[in-house]
């Protein structure tokens, strides 16, 4: 199986469970990037467009480049009212865009599964002089130390993924010396690089946390008989804490210029 490929087998659970970004990282790769509608903007990997409204409605001629066939679709018809839109159903590492220059490239929670030697030589070629580069993602911690550590309980005696999300990452890249997105961005030419933070909160019942994590990629090859202990015992552990789960946000972002 292309494990690139296995959100795309849930559009709308991914649509409705994923996290979302904040409206400062937004206002800050747009101000950074100066994007506006003289621009031109392209987006790696949006899956059903987590990060994909507040481009577009900077006006700028935006192209989204998505692997997943049943993606694709859910992004054509949830963005088709604007007139800047544009996606091609691809494989970035493959795909040729010819001609085409962007001022700015971004990718929230996508580009690590690209190959690094493929993913960031491709996109510095793809940048025009001075234009920008931003990767994003959400990890994720418990506001509650107790109910954490009732949590760790179960997946040590439940939590037997087929999919090994970290070790397939590094197969992809075979990068020996695991360094940070900053060195790889400077490694790959890149300048001006820098990582900034923002916090995010959300709030869950049982039931709805345990749909939320049955979007995870890792999550989503549990196989019977443990899928369902698992479950069962994450949803029990919620409802004991009085229904409720906190989740607070780390989103990072990483950002660099082509000079």
């Amino acid at each position: 199986m292309d494990y690139r490929k296995i959100f795309d087998t849930i559009p709308e659970e991914f649509d409705k469970w994923r996290p979302r970004y904040c409206d400062a990282l937004f206002a800050d790769m747009i101000e950074i990037s100066r994007l506006d509608s003289s621009k031109t903007a392209l987006e790696i990997g949006p899956g059903t467009g987590q990060a994909t409204e507040p481009i577009l409605k900077t006006g700028c001629d935006y192209l989204a480049i998505e692997l997943g066939e049943n993606f694709a679709e859910f992004m054509n018809h949830k963005y088709c009212a604007y007139g800047n839109f544009k996606l091609v159903n691809a494989d970035f590492e493959l795909y040729d865009f010819e001609n085409d220059r962007f001022d700015l490239i971004y990718s929230a929670a996508a580009f690590q599964w690209i190959k690094e030697d493929i993913g960031y030589p491709k996109v510095f070629h793809l940048l025009k002089r001075g234009g920008v580069f931003a990767t994003f993602g959400v990890s994720s911690g418990s506001r509650v130390p107790a109910l954490d550590d009732e949590m760790q309980a179960v997946y040590a005696e439940c939590y037997k993924p087929e999919f090994d999300y970290e070790s397939y990452i590094r197969t992809r890249n075979s990068d020996s010396e695991k360094l940070s997105t900053i060195d790889k961005f400077k490694k790959h030419g890149f300048v001006g690089a820098e990582c900034r933070h923002y916090s995010h909160t959300r709030e869950f019942n049982a039931e709805d946390y345990v749909s939320y994590i049955q979007t995870s990629s890792t999550h989503m090859t549990l196989k019977e008989p443990d899928k369902s202990k698992f479950y069962a015992g994450i949803k029990e552990i919620i409802l004991r804490h009085g229904d409720r789960a906190t989740l607070v946000d780390d989103i990072v972002m990483h950002i660099a210029r082509k000079p």
